[in-house]
């Protein structure tokens, strides 16, 4: 099995951490990153889904979309050292995958773009 690119936020605090970090708000979801400052270059990745998405089959649906999406664009656009966290909205549903996949490449090389101004 392959190593994956991230690692995955599990705890709580973590993505209450990353809820007053930098922002990048899109039409399918909102993107948050926040820098760890602790040296670590690795970057995580935490999916947040809510009921209000839809029943548990939309929900799971979505998070296998962000997983990919994760995997494919961490690598080359997350933040080292810094917590991600996506947030699921309604829109996110129904988008076409390629639309997703510009949309957070965008979101990543915007908040690169502030946190290198930090």
């Amino acid at each position: 099995m392959k190593p994956s690119p991230y690692e995955t936020l599990r705890r709580r605090p973590d993505f209450l951490a990353a809820n007053s970090a930098l922002r990048a708000p899109m039409p399918g979801f909102v993107l948050l990153a926040r820098p760890r400052g602790d040296g670590d270059p690795v970057r995580r990745l935490g999916i947040t889904v809510t009921k209000k998405i839809g029943n548990a089959v939309v929900r799971n649906r979505v998070k296998r979309r962000f997983r990919a999406l994760g995997r494919e664009l961490m690598p080359a656009f997350g933040i080292a050292g810094a917590d991600h966290v996506l947030i699921a909205r309604a829109g996110g549903v129904e988008s076409d995958f390629a639309k997703l996949r510009a949309d957070l490449e965008k979101a990543l090389r915007k908040l690169a773009q502030r946190a290198g101004e930090a």
